[in-house]
């Protein structure tokens, strides 16, 4: 095996940690060509498609990357900000206050982010961390649901790198963190100042990523956790069954996936008479194109056109400080036993020590 160029390797050297969060990615322009080359790399991934290989190559080279990058862009435009795409913005500005928060917790460590696709890549990351000397690495997927489709392919990028490096820094990985007391805090605290400041919904939608339903007959745990996550949400939030419906979106192909779908549902409700509907996004943590595009815009579309009155998108919880609070607090409880806490004053220490000796002599 051929190891890549590494920086100098100072035996001996001081260790430090470094927390890693990583989203899905975006494109580098809301333009075909960048959608393009976006999708290529991201409908390339084994654990996005699990169809046999040659015949998806077939469909996604044949068939999706001709059509689809020129919609997707036109959709990418419509959301796109001056500092460039919302996801980029918003999981920049996490890792930024996420390294805040944690100094304020008295930990050394460096923030980075990543992209699972596209620019601003995982490699690209762990190869200016490991030039920095960075001997620890947590790894911490912005996604809160575990799905092979995402939490386990941000792990497959740092096992490909790990593969082509000689001496590698020790890594920890979160899972998931769908029942966190903490995340769904930020979560419930979000929707009450919503409604608070906007009244509350006849239904209160909450709306996951979907896959495959094949992923689940395989054993994949993400049903199970947006169902737990939408669970102990209403809990906090003391709605009855019939106040809040689970729902999946962003559906590819034609295969079955995880029912009820988003869309149709927003239909069957306006149809049915419920007026006011609020939509919010439990398992994206950062607004992007499924939630300001597919949900604020199609969505609600759909909705009023069949016959609901007012539909409200409940952003993301983006930068918000319960959220940026809770993410401190998962990475902190993950960091456990790592000596990332800055070292006391040592004549501090020693004069409370000679204190506690007087002390000690007196008594």
């Amino acid at each position: 095996m051929t190891f890549s160029v590494e920086p100098p390797f100072s035996h001996g050297q001081a260790p430090r940690t470094a927390v890693l969060l990583c989203n899905l990615g975006t494109p580098d322009e809301p333009t075909p060509k960048a959608v393009r080359r976006y999708l290529a790399e991201f409908l390339s991934d084994h654990r996005v498609v699990e169809i046999p290989r040659l015949l998806w190559l077939i469909i996604l080279y044949g068939i999706i990357l001709v059509f689809r990058p020129a919609k997707s862009a036109a959709k990418y435009a419509s959301i796109w900000t001056p500092e460039g795409s919302p996801l980029k913005v918003w999981t920049e500005k996490q890792a930024k206050l996420l390294q805040g928060w944690l100094g304020q917790r008295n930990h050394q460590v460096k923030v980075r982010w990543a992209m699972r696709y596209g620019s601003t890549n995982i490699a690209s990351q762990l190869d200016a961390l490991k030039a920095e000397g960075t001997t620890r690495i947590l790894i911490v997927p912005a996604y809160p649901q575990y799905s092979a489709t995402t939490t386990a392919s941000v792990f497959d990028a740092v096992y490909t790198w790990a593969q082509r490096t000689r001496t590698l820094p020790e890594f920890r990985f979160i899972n998931h963190y769908h029942d966190h007391p903490h995340y769904i805090g930020a979560l419930a605290a979000k929707v009450e100042r919503f409604w608070k400041a906007n009244g509350e919904p006849d239904k209160l939608v909450m709306s996951f990523h979907g896959v495959p339903q094949r992923s689940l007959t395989l054993g994949d745990a993400y049903h199970c956790e947006c169902y737990k996550t939408a669970r102990l949400l209403a809990e906090a939030l003391h709605l009855e069954k019939d106040q809040y419906k689970v729902t999946f979106q962003s559906r590819l192909g034609r295969a079955q996936w995880l029912q009820p779908y988003t869309e149709p549902t927003l239909i069957a409700m306006g149809q049915a008479g419920i007026k006011r509907v609020d939509v919010i996004c439990p398992g994206f943590t950062s607004d992007c194109l499924e939630t300001l595009e597919e949900i604020n815009m199609e969505a609600r579309e759909a909705f009023l056109h069949a016959g609901g009155k007012q539909f409200h998108y409940i952003p993301c919880l983006n930068d918000d400080p319960e959220w940026i609070g809770a993410l401190c607090n998962i990475t902190h409880q993950h960091l456990s036993g790592w000596p990332t806490t800055v070292a006391p004053d040592k004549e501090a220490l020693a004069k409370s020590r000679a204190e506690a000796l007087e002390l000690g002599a007196k008594n």
